[in-house]
């Protein structure tokens, strides 16, 4: 029985129903890397529940029923930023009203005051502060390794190492290597938004180039440095530049193997300048959502996880993504500002108890881990009814 005849038989009651899949699900089959024509035609197809089961399937096969998520939590240590990026509504100037700039000893007190048993991760990136000195940052780094010897510090986006780069006079791959020398064990992966020009332009054409953030996570793969990246769609954005992205991420993979996940990050429409000029208020819709994260899934052959960020989609459709490739639903996050800022209307944390039941009511196995992806804790699945 050849692969079209076995993925079909496995389920009978839902033949694939556009031919321009066929091929696909052979190589799926296979375990043969797609192409990028492969990835438009996954794009485009309409026979969305033969993309599910295929991204289902390539995520069973790496990861089974487990599904991942860690004990985070988020903290922004400052909104001052001089960037300017339209589809931001985080970012504030210095002397506004609503402008935060904690020091390192409030950085500290801030964590303390939030902190739960259990707490691993420490997920901190902000906006490019005009005045802060470079020696903020690693000092920072170590105050938190000495306050919280347990806590993994995942801080800087690769924007903010370009940011910490200029104002220290460094190279990043040196900025790169005091961090970590100071206690830094991960990178997120903002910044990243959309690597085509013609976007960048329009939506954040002060930040970091793509070129320069993939140098950067390159350099961060070479000091033991893992990574995670993102990509902002939703906005202005084409189906093709998308998979643009995905193709420059899964080549970097490729060199390096530095990736931990690959994070699709829905753009929010409020209170930002690029909402307001595209007259735009919708909500990017679920099917997009699910569609964009099986589309990864499927190319993004050598990320270990797809993550779907229930912030910016809602906890509701990440139980639903969870058959649609994603194996990890990222963390408790226990404060979280930016995506809210521009309109989210997710709660600002999760407890680590609701993390757990999200994942068992959608009949996956909870698996709580560390920034670094260690498992700690292997839930047991929901009871059977």
């Amino acid at each position: 029985m050849n692969a079209v005849a076995s993925f079909v038989g496995a389920w009978q009651h839902a033949p694939v129903r556009d031919s321009r899949l066929l091929p696909i699900v052979e190589k799926v089959e296979a375990g043969e890397r797609l192409t990028f024509e492969d990835g438009m035609v996954l794009y485009h197809t309409p026979d969305y529940n033969t993309l599910m089961r295929l991204a289902n399937r390539v995520r069973e096969r790496k990861h089974g029923g487990k599904t991942y998520f860690v004990h985070s939590l988020r903290l922004e240590f400052t909104n001052i930023c001089y960037v300017g990026c339209t589809f931001c509504a985080f970012a504030a100037k210095k002397g506004e009203a609503r402008a935060w700039d904690y020091s390192v000893e409030e950085v500290v007190a801030k964590v303390r005051e939030k902190w739960e048993p259990g707490l691993t991760e420490l997920h901190m990136s902000s906006g490019h502060h005009p005045t802060r000195p470079w020696s903020y940052y690693p000092e920072m780094v170590r105050a938190l390794k000495e306050n919280f010897p347990g806590i993994q510090v995942k801080a800087f986006t690769a924007a903010e190492i370009e940011h910490l780069s200029k104002i220290s006079k460094k190279p990043t791959l040196e900025v790169l290597r005091e961090l970590k020398e100071a206690g830094l064990v991960a990178l997120p992966g903002g910044g990243a938004e959309i690597f085509a020009e013609r976007v960048r332009k329009q939506i954040a054409k002060n930040k970091v180039k793509a070129d320069k953030w993939l140098q950067i996570h390159r350099e961060a793969h070479s000091l033991g440095i893992r990574t995670n990246a993102t990509m902002l769609y939703g906005h202005i954005e084409t189906l093709e530049e998308r998979l643009e992205h995905m193709d420059r991420l899964r080549r970097l993979q490729d060199e390096t193997g530095g990736f931990y996940s690959f994070i699709p990050l829905a753009f929010q429409p409020d209170a930002n300048a690029l909402a307001f000029n595209l007259g735009k208020t919708e909500f990017t819709t679920g099917l997009d959502d699910l569609r964009n994260l099986a589309v990864a899934r499927l190319y993004l052959d050598n990320f270990d996880h797809i993550k779907g960020y229930w912030v910016m989609i809602s906890s509701d459709l990440v139980q639903v993504s969870l058959d649609w490739g994603v194996s990890d639903i990222d963390g408790t996050i226990i404060e979280e500002h930016i995506a809210h800022a521009a309109g989210a209307t997710s709660p600002l944390g999760l407890s680590r108890q609701k993390m757990v039941q999200l994942i068992q009511a959608a009949g996956r196995v909870p698996v709580e881990r560390d920034a670094l992806y260690n498992e700690l804790h292997i839930y047991d699945p929901a009871p059977r009814a």
